[in-house]
Order: C-alpha cells, then structure tokens, then sequence
C-alpha cells in the first residue's frame, strides 16, 4: 500500500506535466512549425469537446499547410500585413488631422478609436512578423 502512494502521485504529476511540456516546446516552434502545432492544438480541442465538424475543418488546413507552407512566403505574408497594417494607421492619422481641423468634436472622437485601432491591429502584425 505504501508502494502505490508515492507511484500513483509521480503518475499524476507526470500527466499534469506534459501540456507544460508541450506548451513550452509549442513556444520555439516558429514559422509553418508553428502553425502546425498551432492548428494540431486546436484539433485536440475539438476532439476532446466531441467537435467533429470543426476537427474535420481542422484536419483540411493542417493538411493545407502541411503542403504548402513555406517559411518565406509565411514570413512574406505577415511583412505585408505590416506594410498593410501601416498605410492604415497614416490613412487614420490622416483622417484624424482633418477632423481636427474642422473642429468637429464628434468626428474628433470616432477617428480617434478608429486610429487606436489601427494602431492595435498593426502592434499585432508586428508581433505575428516573429512567430
């Protein structure tokens, strides 16, 4: 009875373990690697809630970017979304500099979250552009 204290709590701590492991691992990874382990993750989920509409879905992309994910053109792909994500936030500064000069608080107001947003969703590209 002893014997089985200690093997079963070295068992359950091993299995707790694991997904720290893995979330570890999942945190190198990057480029394609990543976007695989990324959408292998998501399938697990879906399996373990009984998803199987999603999990097919899943299985297609993960079977998309196993074939046709490169590195380059992922990397490619996220320096135009910067690119993109740039010319928005000059074309709400803009927008927001015209508004300014009307005076009309209101409009103020509105181009100012529209620029926040911009702002927010290019950080996100930046951030994306290492993964």
């Amino acid at each position: 009875m002893k014997f089985l204290a200690p093997l079963a709590l070295l068992t359950l701590t091993s299995f707790l373990a694991t997904p720290l492991l893995a979330t570890e691992t999942a945190a190198q990874l990057t480029g394609c690697a990543a976007k695989r382990q990324a959408i292998s993750q998501q399938i697990e989920q879906a399996k373990a809630h009984g998803n199987s509409e999603q999990q097919a879905g899943l299985e297609k992309a993960l079977s998309e970017v196993t074939e046709h994910c490169t590195d380059a053109a992922l990397k490619k792909e996220r320096e135009n979304k910067v690119l993109d994500a740039k010319h928005e936030v000059s074309r709400r500064q803009a927008d927001l500099d015209k508004a300014m000069k009307k005076g009309d608080s209101e409009k103020i107001n509105k181009r100012k979250d529209k620029l926040a947003e911009s702002r927010k969703e290019l950080q996100q590209a930046l951030d994306d552009l290492d993964k």
